[in-house]
């Protein structure tokens, strides 16, 4: 099976999208990851969710497990507003790697070794018009999806 028909509907946000847009949507849609584009349609990045969290912690609350202990939920109300004011780009984590992406004819082992080397659980499918390297999002396929088609394959031999 082709990526293209493995392929579903992911929503996503642009690099210059407000991040507490961003931060709902991964929150609201229940999302294993947040699929960012860029101005071209090109996948940017694709962060997952623990990653982003990890955006809304201090560094000195992460390297002192007893000061986390001690910090409870009234102290949200500053996490939250680190997002304030910024972009997408902005508020994404410094280590952030190119997300995986296949053209639509990549076959299924072609997505999976895509998946497994990036250990990202969402690889884009993209379509390109090479007149100008604009890129068309035809969906994702998901770790749940690609092991679902897999499974099904082998249930029929």
């Amino acid at each position: 099976m082709l990526a293209r028909d493995l392929a579903e509907p992911y929503p996503h946000v642009m690099t210059d999208d407000p991040a507490v847009a961003a931060v709902r949507l991964l929150a609201g849609q229940n999302l294993p990851a947040l699929l960012v584009l860029d101005a071209d349609g090109i996948p940017y990045a694709a962060v997952p969710g623990s990653q982003l969290v990890r955006q809304l912690v201090p560094e000195y609350v992460m390297e002192d497990p007893l000061l986390a202990a001690v910090i409870d939920d009234r102290h949200a109300d500053a996490l939250a507003e680190s997002l304030a004011g910024k972009t997408v780009a902005e508020w994404l984590p410094r280590r952030t790697f190119k997300p995986p992406y296949v053209g639509p004819d990549a076959g299924t082992m072609q997505i999976a070794a895509t998946m497994a080397r990036t250990h990202v659980p969402l690889v884009a499918v993209i379509e390109r018009d090479h007149a100008d390297e604009q890129g068309r999002l035809v969906g994702v396929v998901s770790a749940a999806a690609l092991l679902q088609h897999l499974l099904a394959r082998g249930e029929q031999m």
